[in-house]
């Protein structure tokens, strides 16, 4: 049984599936391996413009498991600090992984999102929920840190630091129509119309610039990391003039207009 199925429901989209249901798709190793390998791999197919991100069954990713965590690779002969630390590590380099993506990374959160799994739909581009889908940072429930993977950062810039306080202070659900309301999810919709609105969003992707795209999402992720305004919108101005001077979309977009088509983008 494969943990990880790679489909392409479209020429230019890629549907990643966590594909251990009666885990809830858990953070095994097992499973986060192949995940980053694929991951990787997608992310040099030049032919995938967008990826698609969901889980099998009833949960999206239900975070670490507690019952059966596999072992990591590589580990023979170590103490438990350096599997322990190594542990860590290769799970932090699947959120890398997806944040490095050239592609945008749309998550299909089609249940529960929690711990690991709220930060790995936090390292997506975009994120859509079906209704049953709820999200929890679950550390704090178990006596450890809500702080993981990149939670304490990722979820303060995306819903604001008081709201992030909240949810990962109380432990509590955040239900998929309370995520559309402070902004953890750009769509809310039934469980049969997941994956066709995210592929709708991946369609329009899909129909501008690929290099454009690719640009765009970049410049999201450093915004993140911008020591400054002034900074980051001169780079800003770098890419777009980049793009101006090294590709002939924009004169395509004019002629599209003016013709009253599709732009065609080579780049």
């Amino acid at each position: 049984m494969s943990f990880i199925i790679v489909e392409k429901p479209t020429e230019a989209v890629a549907l990643v599936t966590l594909n251990r249901p009666e885990r809830m798709n858990a953070m095994a190793f097992d499973v986060m391996v192949p995940l980053r390998e694929e991951l990787e791999a997608i992310s040099n197919d030049n032919s995938v413009h967008v990826v698609i991100l969901t889980g099998a069954g009833s949960g999206f990713c239900s975070g670490a498991d507690l019952e059966d965590p596999g072992a990591i690779p590589n580990s023979d002969g170590l103490g438990l600090p350096s599997i322990a630390r190594r542990s860590m590590g290769l799970l932090e380099n699947v959120i890398l992984t997806l944040r490095r993506l050239h592609q945008p990374v749309i998550a299909a959160v089609n249940g529960a999102a929690i711990g690991g799994g709220f930060c790995l739909s936090l390292a997506t581009d975009i994120r859509v929920a079906s209704t049953p889908a709820y999200f929890r940072a679950a550390g704090i429930n178990n006596g450890l840190t809500a702080s993981e993977l990149g939670l304490s950062y990722l979820l303060p810039r995306v819903i604001g630091q008081g709201r992030a306080a909240e949810i990962m202070l109380t432990g509590r659900d955040v239900s998929a129509e309370h995520a559309l309301d402070i902004g953890l999810v750009s769509d809310v919709v039934a469980p049969e119309q997941l994956l066709e609105r995210c592929l709708e969003i991946a369609e329009t992707i899909c129909g501008f610039s690929h290099a454009g795209v690719q640009m765009t999402k970049r410049s999201l992720w450093t915004s993140l990391d911008a020591g400054s305004f002034e900074s980051h919108m001169e780079a800003e101005g770098v890419a777009q003039l980049f793009m101006r001077l090294t590709t002939q979309n924009f004169e395509e977009a004019i002629r599209a207009r003016r013709d009253k088509r599709p732009p065609n983008f080579e780049a």
